[in-house]
């Protein structure tokens, strides 16, 4: 079914998926010293089943839409999608959430350049552009803690886990795009959900927690608002093109900025602020490359 263009609501609704991914990641740094790690993965993506379940059903297409002619493709692309979601959770549990965010936007530059060496798409300018831009961006990030004579290998840890989250992510939307040409977007997000549960309760022989009822409601909150942000930013896409919506991904970093302050009392580095431009920079670079490319004959 075709939806009417509008605008209006596809940015209203990309606006709204920013803040209910920013509740999900707020209730995964609550639980990071409540739960274990596998758990908290085990459960995000049980509850964000339940809506993606319905939403699919309402779309008349569960179970009919998830019929899959390349389950090789789903599993490698579910491998990578949760293994992010894993290196995600570890790098918003070491840092504060604006800086693991601002890591996940490295994604769409990595994208571009594994793009190169994956699908044999041609090295450009721009896309070395945008590479340094980001790599710029993360060396001023990491620069007081290697150029300061203090280390603080918490931090480092997890400005690792963050840049390993933006390159799995650059795989699994490596993926994603070979899958769409078959595949519904339904059954890839499925697929990712249900390989991500499998890889949560893979880490119950290492010891799961008896959650109280503060922590189980963070568990539950964090399924339900990753679900909600899914099927927002997929409904976002089809009431405005892709290109209206790219700038509005950028204002979802402000989210986080303000869960820092205004929930976890944790001030705005320097360093972040320098790293900041230079790291949306790259992202808007690779962005621009890949529109420009789209619109070649």
């Amino acid at each position: 079914m075709t939806r009417p263009d509008n605008p209006s609501l596809g940015i209203a609704l990309r606006i709204l998926s920013g803040v209910l991914f920013t509740g999900m990641v707020v209730c995964v740094k609550a639980l990071s010293d409540a739960a274990p790690l596998g758990q908290i993965v085990f459960f995000r993506s049980f509850f964000a089943l339940i809506p993606l379940v319905i939403f699919l059903m309402l779309r008349h297409e569960f179970p009919g839409g998830l019929g899959t002619t390349r389950p090789l493709g789903h599993l490698v692309r579910s491998f990578f999608g949760a293994a992010a979601m894993f290196t995600s959770f570890a790098s918003v549990a070491l840092l504060p959430l604006a800086e693991a965010v601002l890591l996940a936007q490295l994604a769409p530059v990595l994208t571009a350049i594994t793009a190169v060496v994956v699908l044999s798409e041609r090295l450009t300018k721009w896309r070395v552009l945008g590479l340094a831009f980001g790599l710029a961006g993360v060396l001023v990030l990491v620069w007081p803690d290697i150029g300061g004579g203090t280390v603080d290998t918490r931090r480092l840890i997890g400005i690792g886990l963050g840049l390993s989250t933006a390159l799995l992510t650059a795989f699994a939307l490596i993926m994603v795009r070979s899958l769409t040409r078959t595949e519904s977007l339904g059954a890839i997000a499925f697929y990712f959900v249900v390989a991500s549960m499998a890889g949560g309760i893979l880490t119950l022989p290492w010891g799961w927690a008896f959650p109280d009822a503060q922590t189980l409601m963070l568990l539950v909150l964090a399924g339900l608002f990753g679900g909600f942000a899914h099927i927002a930013m997929t409904l976002s896409f089809s009431y405005a093109e892709a290109s209206r919506l790219a700038p509005f991904e950028y204002v979802a970093l402000l989210w986080p900025v303000l869960a820092d302050l205004l929930i976890f009392n944790l001030p705005l580095g320097t360093s972040f602020l320098l790293a900041l431009p230079l790291v949306l920079l790259g992202a808007g670079v690779a962005a621009f490359e890949r529109k420009a490319r789209l619109k070649l004959p």
